[in-house]
C-alpha cells in the first residue's frame, strides 16, 4: 500500500479474472481512495474485457463478486463502488488494438504516462523557487544515457536545498531506470536502527519485496551487489555523514548495473572525495529567488503584500539565501501583522530561530572537540580574515597538539566555513549559531563564557563586582573588531582594568580601539598567544617587566599614542611584532636586539622613531620593515650573522650610508628596498656577497651619485632592479658611466628619470636575455637605441613622460604592451592612433594588443603584479578595430575581454562615442557619421571576469575605468 500511496500515477490492468482476487479488489479500493483524497491519477487498461463488465459487474465480474459474498461480505459494497468509479474512467481497451496493433497500444500507454509525469513534475518544480537552473546543472553531471555507473555527490550547507534538489531530480528521472529508491535521513536512520536495516530497506525498495537479508555485514554487502549488479538502478542516499554508511550501501561502482546512477547528499565534502565521480555544490538562493520563495510562504502569493516590502527585505537579508530559513520564517510569519513581524526580527538578532539552528548545528555536533574549538574561534573572532593571517593567529592561540592546517579543511568540507578569494567566511546564520552555542554554555553568567565578541557583553561584564570576576572568569577569546567596539570609546568603563586582569585563561585578545591607556600590573595571562590592539589608546602597553610566556603575536598597528615598547625579555616566544603607524613611538626597548625568536618586525611609518636598537642575537629574524620612518638616519648596528633575514625595507627613511655589515652579515637577503631614501649617499661593503638577492630598489635616491661598475656579482640572481639617479648630480659626465654592469638574469628593470639622453642607454641592455619589463619613463632621449630591438623577451616597454621622444622604431618583435603617455613630441609609431597628447597613446596600444591573435602570449609573461592606483581609461577606436583580425564583414562583431586581478571584481566597462571621449580628435572621427543608440551592447557576466562587447558597425570606442592588474 505504501508504494501505491507514494505513486503519482496508478495504472490498473483489468483482466477477465481480475475480480477473482480479493487482494486486487483491496488494492483497487485503496487506489480509488488515493484518487479522491490525494488527487492521484488513475489510468485503467481493459485487457480483453469490456469496460461495461467492470462498471456494471456483469459476466465474470458479477460471478466473482457473488463468490466473495461469503468470506468478504463487509468489503463487498466498497469493492462495487470502486469498480463503478474505475469502469467510468478513460483508459485503454485492448480489443481496439487487435490484429497486429498491440504494439501501438503499448506505445500509446507509455507515451501517455510519460507526458503526464512530465506535466506533473513541471507543476512540482514551480513550487520550488530557483530549482530549474540547479536541476539542469545537476542533471548534466549525472550524464544520464552515457552508460557506465556514475556516483554524483550533492554538497552544501545544512538547510541549503540538497535534499530538495535530489528529490526533484529523482521524481523527474526515476522512470528512466529499471528500479529506483530514495533512502531518506540516513544519518538519523543509521544512528537509530543501524546499517543492517538500511541495507534491507535499500533492497526491498529496489526489488519491491520485503525479504530481509541475514548474515554478517560482508554477506549483506555481497547480497546487494549480487542482486543489483544486473539492473540499471537510480539510488539516492540522502544525508550521509559517515563513510561506513557509503561502504554499506554503495560500496563500489561494480555493485550496480550498466547505466546506474547513485546520488549522495551530504554536508561533508571529504566523504564524497572517496566515492563520488563528481561533486555538485548547491548554491544559496539569489536575492530575487529568496524574496520570491519567502513571499510564497509568508503571503501565500507571488507578490508582496502592500506595506510589508521593507520588512520582507529585512527577513530575506537575515536568511542570506538559506532555503530552510526562508521556508521556516516565511511560514511562521504567515498571517501575522506588522508589529509581530518587527518583534520577530528584533528577537532573531539575539536568539536565532530554534528550528534553523537545530539543523545547522548538526554539522557542528559531528566535529571532534578540537575542531569545535577551532570553529568557534573562527566564527567569533576571525571571520572575513585572510586565510594566511587567520592561520597564523590560530597557531599562536592553540595550545594542544591539534594543528589548524588540518582542522580548517575539515570545517570547509563540513560546509561550516568557506574560503573565498583567500578569505575565511561563513554564512551569517552559521555565525549566529556559533554565538548561540557560546551563549548557551552559561546563559546567565557572561564571565563564564569561553568567548566574548559583543560590545554590550563587555559593558555588562564591566559592571560586575571584582570578586565575581576573579573567581569565575573563564574567557578564552575577547574579540572586538572596530565595527563592534567603536561605540565603547564613548562609554565609561572604569572597571575595564579589573576585567582584563581577571582573564587568566584568555588565549586571544583582539580589540580595535582599546580605550584604556595601559594594562594593569596584575595582568598576567599565561596562555595569551595573540594580543592585537590596533588603533588603541595606550601610551605604554604596561609598566615595567611582565612575563607573558606564550605570547607569539603582538599587533599594535595604528596606536598613535604609544610612545615606547615593553621589555621584550618578558615575551620570550614572541614571533611577530607589528607597530605600523605608531606615529608617537620614540623608543624601542634595547632588549629587542637580543630576542632570538622574533621572525617578523614591522614599524612602517613610525615617523618619530630616530633609532632602532643594535641587532645582536636576532637570529630568526626574516623580515625587518622600517619604511617611512622618516627620522631614522642610521641602519641598526648588526653584530651577528642573520642567516634568516630575507626582507629588509628601509624605503623612505633618512639613512645616509648603508654600512658594510649588510653585505657581511645579511648574505641571504632576497629583497632590499632603499627607494625614496633621499639622503642616501653611499653604499659601503661588498654587495657582491648578496648572491640570493632578487629585488633591489634604489628609486628616488636623490643624493646617490654613482654605483661601481662591479657593484653586482656576475652570477648575481637579481631579477628586479629600479635605479632612478637624478640628472642634477651628474652634469659633468654621461649617466651611463654612473650605472653598474647590470645582472644578466634581470626580468624587470626601471631606469626612469635617470636623465638618459641619446646614446646613454647602456649598451649591454641587449644582452639581458630574460628581461620582460623595461621602464624608461621621464628620460630625455629623442629616439630609442636600436639595440633595444635585440632584447628577445621584452613584453612591456614604458616610455611615458619622455618629452623629447620623436619616434619609435625598431621595437622588439616580442612587445605586447607599449605605453607612451605624455610624450608631447612623439610623431610616429606605426599605425597607432593618438590619445591625450594628440599624437599617440600607450593605453590604446595596450588594449589594441588584446585584440591580436597572439595576445595570450602577454597574459602570463610577468609574475610580478603591475597595477595602476588611479582610474584607468583606455580607448580602442573603431578605425583601429577594423584593422584587427577579429573584425569581419558581418553585421556585428563579438569581442570578449577577460579582466583579471583581485581588484577587478566590479570593473566599470563602457562604450562611448569618440567625440565625447576626446576633444580635438576629428582626424580619427568620421564627421559625417553620428553616434546612434543600440550601436553596441555590453554582456557582463557577474559570475565571471569575462566582459563581452558586441559592436554593430559604428564609430565607437571601448572604455575601461578600473585598476588593471597583470599577474
Amino acid at each position: 500500500m505504501k508504494a501505491i500511496r507514494e505513486s503519482h500515477i496508478a495504472v490498473i490492468v483489468f483482466s477477465e479474472n481480475y475480480a477473482n482476487s480479493s487482494w486486487c479488489l483491496d488494492e483497487l479500493t485503496y487506489i480509488i481512495e488515493c484518487k479522491e483524497k490525494r488527487g492521484q491519477i488513475v489510468m485503467p487498461i481493459f485487457y480483453n474485457i469490456d469496460p461495461s463488465y467492470v462498471r456494471n459487474q456483469n459476466g465474470e465480474y458479477g460471478e466473482a463478486l457473488a463468490k466473495h459474498k461469503v468470506e468478504h461480505k463487509h468489503k463487498l459494497e466498497s469493492w462495487k463502488k470502486a469498480l463503478v468509479t474505475a469502469g467510468n474512467l478513460s483508459g485503454w481497451v485492448t480489443k481496439d488494438f487487435q490484429n497486429g496493433y498491440e504494439e501501438n497500444c503499448i506505445k500509446d500507454i507509455v507515451g501517455k504516462i510519460s507526458s503526464t509525469l512530465s506535466s506533473q513534475i513541471t507543476n512540482i518544480n514551480e513550487d520550488f523557487v530557483g530549482i530549474e537552473t540547479r536541476l539542469q546543472d545537476f542533471k548534466s553531471k549525472l550524464e544520464i544515457g552515457s552508460g557506465g555507473v556514475r556516483m554524483v555527490g550533492i554538497w552544501g550547507v545544512g538547510g541549503g536545498g540538497k535534499t530538495t534538489l535530489a528529490s526533484v531530480t529523482y521524481m523527474e528521472i526515476s522512470h528512466q531506470f529499471e528500479a529506483h529508491c530514495f533512502l531518506e535521513n540516513i544519518r538519523d536512520e543509521s544512528s537509530k536502527y543501524g546499517l543492517e536495516k538500511l541495507q534491507n530497506k535499500l533492497l526491498s525498495l529496489v526489488l519491491k519485496n520485503q525479504q530481509d537479508m541475514g548474515g554478517c555485514e560482508i554477506e549483506r554487502k555481497h547480497q546487494i551487489k549480487l542482486r543489483l549488479c544486473g539492473k540499471s538502478v537510480l539510488v539516492v542516499l540522502d544525508d550521509v555523514d559517515d563513510l561506513k554508511q557509503l561502504e554499506a550501501l554503495a560500496g563500489s561502482h561494480d555493485w550496480f548495473g550498466e547505466g546506474s546512477r547513485i546520488t549522495i547528499t551530504t554536508r561533508d565534502q571529504h566523504l564524497l572525495s572517496r566515492r563520488a565521480d563528481t561533486i555538485y555544490e548547491v548554491s544559496l538562493l539569489s536575492n530575487d529567488e529568496a524574496m520570491k520563495l519567502f513571499t510564497k510562504h509568508a503571503c501565500h502569493k507571488d507578490k508582496h503584500v502592500e506595506g510589508y516590502e521593507k520588512l520582507s527585505l529585512d527577513v530575506v537579508s537575515y536568511t542570506g539565501g538559506l532555503l530552510l530559513a526562508i521556508e521556516i520564517l516565511g511560514s511562521f510569519l504567515y498571517d501575522k501583522d506588522k508589529d509581530e513581524w518587527k518583534s520577530v526580527l528584533a528577537k532573531l538578532k539575539d536568539i536565532p530561530d530554534a528550528k534553523v539552528t537545530e539543523r545547522l548545528k548538526i554539522s557542528y555536533d559531528g566535529l571532534e572537540r578540537d575542531q569545535k574549538d577551532l570553529f568557534l574561534d573562527i566564527a567569533c573572532s576571525l571571520r572575513r580574515w585572510r586565510l594566511s593571517d587567520a592561520m597564523r593567529v590560530l597557531k599562536a592561540c592553540i595550545f594542544t597538539s591539534f594543528y589548524p592546517g588540518i582542522g580548517v579543511p575539515v570545517l570547509v568540507q563540513k560546509s561550516l566555513i568557506k574560503v573565498t578569494n583567500g578569505k575565511i567566511d561563513m554564512h551569517d546564520l552559521i555565525e549566529e549559531m556559533a554565538h548561540y552555542i557560546v551563549r548557551e554554555e552559561h546563559p546567565n553568567h557572561l564571565e563564564r563564557q569561553s568567548r566574548i565578541s559583543q560590545a554590550r557583553d563587555v559593558e555588562e561584564i564591566c559592571a560586575m563586582g571584582a570578586e565575581t570576576l576573579m573567581e569565575n572568569n573563564h574567557i578564552e577569546v575577547l574579540a572586538l573588531p572596530s565595527y563592534k567596539s567603536s561605540w565603547l570609546s564613548y562609554v565609561s568603563l572604569p572597571r575595564l582594568p579589573d576585567v582584563v586582569a581577571s582573564m587568566k585563561k584568555v588565549r586571544l585578545i583582539y580589540w580595535q580601539g582599546y580605550p584604556s591607556s595601559s594594562f594593569p600590573i596584575n595582568f598576567e595571562p599565561t596562555k595569551l598567544g595573540c594580543l592585537m590592539l590596533q588603533n588603541g589608546h595606550q601610551v605604554q602597553l604596561w609598566k615595567g617587566y611582565k612575563l607573558l610566556p606564550n605570547l607569539k603575536i603582538l599587533h599594535l598597528q595604528g596606536s598613535s599614542f604609544l610612545e615606547s615598547t615593553p621589555d621584550f625579555r618578558g615575551v620570550p616566544c614572541l614571533e611577530r611584532l607589528i607597530l605600523d603607524y605608531c606615529t608617537s613611538l620614540i623608543r624601542i626597548d634595547p632588549s629587542i636586539g637580543y630576542h632570538e625568536r622574533l621572525a617578523y618586525v614591522s614599524m612602517h611609518q613610525c615617523s618619530k622613531l630616530e633609532k632602532f636598537p643594535s641587532i645582536m642575537r636576532m637570529k630568526k629574524l626574516e623580515t625587518l620593515n622600517l619604511s617611512l620612518c622618516t627620522k631614522l638616519q642610521d641602519l641598526p648596528y648588526i653584530g651577528t650573522h642573520m642567516d634568516c633575514l630575507e626582507n629588509l625595507d628601509l624605503s623612505g627613511t633618512s639613512i645616509k650610508i648603508i654600512p658594510e655589515s649588510v653585505g657581511k652579515f645579511c648574505t641571504n637577503l632576497v629583497l632590499f628596498d632603499l627607494s625614496r631614501c633621499r639622503k642616501l649617499k653611499q653604499i659601503d661593503g661588498n654587495f657582491r656577497l648578496l648572491k640570493r638577492l632578487k629585488e633591489l630598489h634604489l628609486s628616488s635616491c636623490d643624493q646617490l651619485e654613482k654605483l661601481a661598475s662591479d657593484f653586482f656579482d656576475k652570477e648575481c640572481c637579481l631579477e628586479v632592479l629600479s635605479l632612478q639617479i637624478r640628472p642634477s648630480f651628474h652634469q659633468d659626465s654621461s649617466i651611463s658611466t654612473k650605472l653598474p654592469q647590470l645582472p644578466r638574469f634581470l626580468r624587470k628593470l626601471d631606469l626612469s628619470w635617470c636623465g638618459l639622453g641619446d646614446g646613454d642607454i647602456p649598451s649591454h641592455l641587449s644582452g639581458l636575455l630574460n628581461l620582460q619589463v623595461l621602464y624608461l619613463c621621464g628620460n630625455t632621449f629623442s629616439r630609442l637605441d636600436s639595440r633595444l630591438s635585440q632584447i628577445p623577451c621584452l613584453k612591456l616597454l614604458n616610455l611615458s613622460n619622455c618629452p623629447k621622444l620623436v619616434e619609435l622604431s625598431d621595437l622588439p618583435s616580442s612587445i605586447a604592451i607599449l605605453k607612451a603617455e605624455e610624450c608631447d613630441s612623439l610623431q610616429s609609431v606605426g599605425d597607432l592612433s593618438c590619445y591625450k597628447c594628440n599624437k599617440l597613446i600607450g593605453r590604446e596600444r595596450l588594449l589594441h594588443s588584446m585584440l591580436q591573435p597572439d595576445h595570450d602570449q602577454w597574459e602570463v609573461f610577468d609574475k610580478n603584479k603591475e597595477s595602476y592606483e588611479h582610474p584607468l581609461v583606455g580607448y580602442v577606436p573603431f578605425s583601429s578595430l577594423r584593422r584587427t583580425p577579429c573584425w569581419n564583414s558581418a553585421s556585428y562583431t563579438n569581442v570578449t575581454f577577460e579582466i583579471v586581478g583581485q581588484y577587478m571584481a566590479n570593473p566599470k566597462i563602457g562604450l562611448v562615442p569618440r567625440r565625447s571621449a576626446i576633444r580635438e580628435c576629428s582626424v580619427f572621427w568620421d564627421e559625417g557619421s553620428s553616434f546612434k543608440r543600440k550601436t553596441f551592447e555590453i554582456i557582463d557576466d557577474p559570475n565571471s571576469s569575462n566582459v563581452q562587447i558586441v559592436w554593430h558597425h559604428g564609430d565607437v570606442a571601448y572604455s575601461l575605468r578600473e585598476d588593471i592588474i597583470w599577474d
